[in-house]
């Protein structure tokens, strides 16, 4: 067939100004918060090559549109489908990116080899390789997922108000979050995941090297037809694992994905329990699919990076070459998402158990090293010791530092959650940095929050803990589960052992939700009783927790206006309703009335100018 002269010659211009040339491949949907890989041909190389791939060569790509760059770090992804084939080795190395705006993007690869280049500063050193210099555009169109998809909204960013939000708009996100099992990682369908113990003998709270890996069984059923697995089959049970932790409300999941020398010995990205700087490309790519799952379903990725056990087993708790791999090999390959807290370390810094540990100076580093190489906005925690003591101790010199978003509370006393919470949101507003101040394991260590078939109503916790962190400012809330009973923190199956608390804590986040909580402040001495809590805009609206057994309790009203009052059940959920009084005149010490039954439990009030 012959073809006109003017569609060869527009043929021709096309081929000459096509921006992907035959060496990188433009995988995915180009569209506004969605994942969009760059597949690049580079060197032949393997996992154990002598020139290691995960530190003597940096493979970076920086993506313009305007105002905005971003500088992305790449990585070796052996044959390109390892978490398929297990392959070790290949010649495809990977960039993913995020565009948050529609348009036009330009890029340029950048492709260096030389020792150690990956993890030294700056981008002039090494000698180029592949597709260096080569330069492309993306055109990027806007979204079409709805729903609880954070595609749909965008990423997740710390607010600067004590709260998380979607980047570019106002709209706030409450963290509402599943602590355990810590060992989510420690998945029977992953490569080269196995419990490594050279002792006979384990303590309490030590995973058992006896007892098999996780694998969620019960949850089998709750993959749909559909989802992700990975070589023929494997992964149902932690999808579906996901899949019924959404269906309850659960929006967090909190892994470790290093727990060498701590408790589980099951977790690792390496390619051995004992190698620092080497990486398993195919466990990786197995690991990416269950997260690219989890932001479907709108699952913030909670990654703890060390144990308190551990956090000095890289470079001696320095950012060093150990340590720098370790964390650009995981923003490399995770840190495109669009929900993800960094946590620094479980439990960091010395106690008496463990009397060495990271220094503040060693820990600014590491959290500073986060930030600078990564490319988005990010969300860097600390997770704290359990006692008043140390958790004072190291995060006082954290206060006003620009590199932590904020606090990963452990308490361990949960009659103390409301006052500890309230002492960081108050502290870190006097330093000049507003603090994210998140619950995200509550104690005793045996204990936790213990299952439906051991505590059915939960009200202790749901008291002291879930409406005493929110009412005292908290942007979000996580569960641990004690280790004496069943479905613990190390050996978690079945997530329907707490389906009773899934929903009351998703009540009240979803309840709050509503609220613009970033203007309101707590002002529990507003209300004449004993133990309440309460969030307030002076004069405009009050929201105040009852606990059980409060009733007839007064509001002091700085204003004369009308007010409309109503009762939300923190137990049962629901609409509001109305109780005994249904509106009243501030001005001085009101009375709220009665709720609308169930007068010795707990409820909230919420009183609002009419």
């Amino acid at each position: 067939m012959k073809y006109p002269v003017y569609l060869l010659l527009a043929f021709m211009v096309f081929s000459c100004q096509s921006s992907t040339k035959p060496d990188i491949e433009i995988v995915g949907e180009l569209k506004q918060w969605h994942k969009v890989t760059l597949e690049i041909e580079g060197p032949e190389t393997s996992e154990y090559a002598k020139e290691n791939p995960f530190l003597d060569y940096k493979l970076e790509v920086i993506f313009t549109s305007g105002s905005k760059s971003y500088k992305v770090p790449g990585y070796f992804a052996a044959d390109g489908n390892a978490g398929e084939t297990s392959a070790s080795e290949g010649n495809i190395w990977k960039v993913h990116f995020r565009p948050d705006v529609t348009g036009s993007w330009k890029y340029q690869v950048f492709f260096k080899r030389g020792k150690n280049i990956a993890v030294v500063d700056g981008s002039d050193q090494g000698d180029p390789v592949g597709p260096d210099g080569e330069e492309g555009t993306l055109e990027i169109m806007g979204s079409d997922k709805t729903g609880s998809d954070f595609r749909a909204r965008g990423r997740i960013i710390n607010g600067g108000k004590g709260y998380f939000r979607f980047q570019d708009t106002d709209k706030i996100w409450i963290k509402n979050g599943a602590d355990s099992p810590e060992n989510f990682l420690a998945y029977d369908g992953f490569d080269q995941t196995s419990r490594f113990s050279l002792k006979s003998v384990v303590r309490e709270g030590e995973a058992d090297p006896k007892e098999s890996l996780h694998r969620y069984e019960s949850h089998v059923n709750d993959w749909n037809e559909g989802d992700p697995t990975w070589k023929n089959g494997n992964g149902k049970g932690m999808i579906g694992a996901l899949n019924y932790l959404h269906s309850a409300g659960v929006n967090s999941v909190y892994m470790l994905t290093m727990n060498i020398i701590g408790d589980g010995k099951d977790v690792w990205p390496y390619t051995d329990y004992n190698e620092r700087y080497r990486f398993d490309c195919s466990k990786l790519d197995q690991w990416e699919i269950v997260f690219e799952h989890m932001e479907t379903l709108g699952i913030m990725a909670h990654y703890v990076l060390q144990e308190t056990e551990n956090e000095c087993l890289l470079d001696s708790g320095y950012t060093g070459v150990q340590r720098r791999v370790y964390l650009r090999e995981l923003i490399a390959r995770f840190g495109h998402h669009l929900a993800i807290s960094w946590n620094l370390g479980e439990e960091n810094g010395p106690a008496h158990w463990t009397p060495i540990g990271q220094t503040d100076e060693q820990k600014k580093a590491m959290a500073g090293y986060i930030k600078q190489i990564n490319p988005y906005p990010s969300n860097v925690v600390l997770h704290t010791h359990s006692d008043d003591e140390n958790q004072d101790a190291y995060l006082t010199p954290m206060l006003g530092f620009e590199s932590l978003d904020g606090p990963s509370l452990q308490i361990g006393n949960p009659a103390k959650v409301h006052e500890r919470v309230k002492k960081w949101v108050h502290e870190s507003e006097s330093a000049g940095l507003r603090w994210i101040v998140n619950l995200d394991e509550i104690g005793p260590a045996w204990k936790g929050a213990m299952p439906d078939s051991h505590d059915a109503n939960h009200d202790t916790i749901r008291n002291h803990c879930l409406w005493g962190a929110l009412m005292a400012g908290a942007t979000g809330v996580e569960w641990y589960f004690g280790y004496r009973f069943p479905h613990n923190d190390l050996g978690l199956e079945d997530f329907r052992s707490r389906t009773n608390w899934w929903k009351q804590s998703t009540f009240a986040t979803q309840f709050l939700s509503q609220f613009p909580l970033e203007e309101m402040q707590s002002a529990d001495e507003l209300v004449g009783a004993e133990g309440v809590y309460c969030l307030n805009i002076p004069a405009e609206l009050y929201v105040v927790y009852l606990p059980a057994g409060t009733g007839n309790a007064r509001l002091r009203i700085a204003s004369d206006s009308s007010f409309v009052v109503k009762w939300f059940n923190p137990r049962t959920g629901g609409d509001l309703q109305e109780g005994s009084v249904s509106a009243l005149i501030g001005g001085g010490n009101r009375s709220l009335g009665n709720p609308p039954e169930d007068s010795l439990k707990d409820w909230v009030v919420v009183v609002q100018k009419d």
